[in-house]
């Protein structure tokens, strides 16, 4: 996967006034400018024009790389914070310049990090080149630009820090990430940090309001929340997420996915789908069925649909991936029969099993686009999405922004419920994993 540095800047003479902003996207590597991108964009505040090197940033990074990790770098605390979650956006300009840059990659993909003027030129001298051109009736011209910046200096600033913990400790890295905000918010509450904010980063009024509120707003939490890190964004859209119920290939362990055969539930699939459909009206919050394609999904969703008197939406972005040649063998038939494929399936998720099946790289594609058109549609409800073993652990490592080696270390029984929930800012929660208590 590949992995970019983005540092943006904005800047306005006046504050509001004539304004620009600039911002640079890098190998984190080795510190080469991939990209720039500077504009002058009339009269604006700080702020905004801050958001709009973000955007611009976020958009340069996504033309290199759309499945690209991104670490943004700013020297704008406000933009860095609000767009981390922990502070609120309560400006009025802000949020809409937010929602933007948040729509631009999957939240899973970027991370924000501060950091002092000095270590932001690059960006800085974009953003006043911009405002030079400007000021001479122009727009900036790329060709005329002199913002180098110090490669070797990049490669120090850009390199992401270390995971707390062994790959996959969430635990560890959880209460690592808990410390560092309770120790942020206490220093933060004191008069000199608050000073220290208003004398360095902000030039107006609103800015300064906007920094020191989250430190006194007693609305504004210092550690996790019930739904995950940051603001209470109100009601999430559920995504309660169901693998159907057994065919004939699943105690087999057989693969089965677009391509093959279409397999019915199976006599013991029946009787799962019955379970959960029983345990789901228990419940009772279930507002939407959606089902993939396959015959195997919608019989498990009709079953719950009846149960629950609710209809069943067919989804075609919610089937299997098409396994290829592979359809219908168990693993062990796909390594003796082809060992070099199976093994690039299980290396890189740009590689596709054999015979013209989807690549794990492609089904994430396709099933964030339908995560996305469905968060628009059902915003602040609870929906069924029954469907198969890959879309549900991709829904669940989005969530948690981890990498495609994750999916090979989840366990999906069938009719298993998991359950993530969607909020505005474009965080999410993944509140349940492989529940089978249904079943017992």
């Amino acid at each position: 996967m590949p992995r970019f540095v983005v540092e943006a800047d904005g800047g306005s003479r006046g504050n509001p006034g004539p304004a620009g902003y600039g911002a640079v996207v890098l190998d984190p590597a080795t510190g080469e400018t991939l990209a720039e991108r500077a504009e002058y964009i009339g009269v604006a505040t700080n702020n905004v024009a801050e958001y709009k090197g973000l955007i611009a940033g976020l958009a340069a990074a996504r033309e290199l790389a759309s499945d690209a990790q991104v670490l943004v770098r700013m020297d704008s605390k406000l933009v860095v914070e609000q767009m981390s979650g922990r502070w609120k956006i309560k400006h009025p300009d802000m949020k809409p310049l937010a929602a933007e840059a948040a729509r631009i990659l999957p939240r899973a993909q970027v991370t924000y990090e501060w950091i002092p003027r000095e270590q932001n030129k690059h960006a800085d001298r974009l953003a006043n080149e911009a405002m030079d051109a400007g000021k001479r009736g122009k727009q900036w011209e790329p060709s005329a630009s002199t913002a180098a910046l110090d490669h070797g200096a990049a490669r120090a600033l850009a390199t992401p820090p270390a995971p707390v913990g062994p790959p996959g400790d969430a635990a560890k890295g959880a209460a690592a990430v808990r410390a560092a905000l309770v120790t942020a918010s206490a220093s933060a509450a004191t008069a000199t940090a608050a000073q220290e904010l208003a004398d360095t980063l902000f030039a107006d009024a609103e800015a300064l309001t906007e920094a020191i509120e989250p430190c006194l707003d007693a609305e504004a939490p210092a550690v996790a929340g019930s739904h995950g890190w940051g603001p209470d964004m109100g009601a999430p859209a559920t995504f309660v997420l169901l693998r159907h119920g057994e065919t004939a290939l699943t105690p087999q362990k057989r693969f089965s996915g677009s391509g093959g055969s279409d397999p019915e539930l199976s006599p013991a699939g029946l009787r799962q789908a019955a379970a959960v459909a029983e345990a789901l009206a228990a419940r009772g919050t279930i507002q939407t069925i959606i089902s993939s394609p396959l015959r195997r999904c919608r019989e498990t969703a009709q079953a719950v649909a009846d149960r629950l008197g609710l209809t069943v939406t067919v989804e075609e972005g919610l089937r299997e991936v098409d396994f290829g040649a592979w359809e219908g063998l168990t693993f062990a038939e796909v390594q003796q029969r082809f060992p070099d494929d199976l093994q690039a399936w299980l290396d890189s998720s740009k590689a596709a099993p054999t015979g013209g099946g989807e690549s794990f790289l492609s089904a994430t594609r396709r099933i964030s686009a339908t995560r996305d058109r469905l968060l628009s549609a059902y915003a602040g409800r609870t929906v069924l999405l029954v469907t198969h073993v890959t879309p549900v652990k991709i829904l669940v490592r989005l969530a948690l922004g981890a990498p495609p080696e994750a999916l090979f270390r989840m366990e999906l029984s069938a009719a298993s419920l998991s359950a993530v929930a969607y909020y505005a800012d474009g965080n999410a929660s993944v509140r349940l994993l492989n529940d089978t208590s249904h079943l017992r």
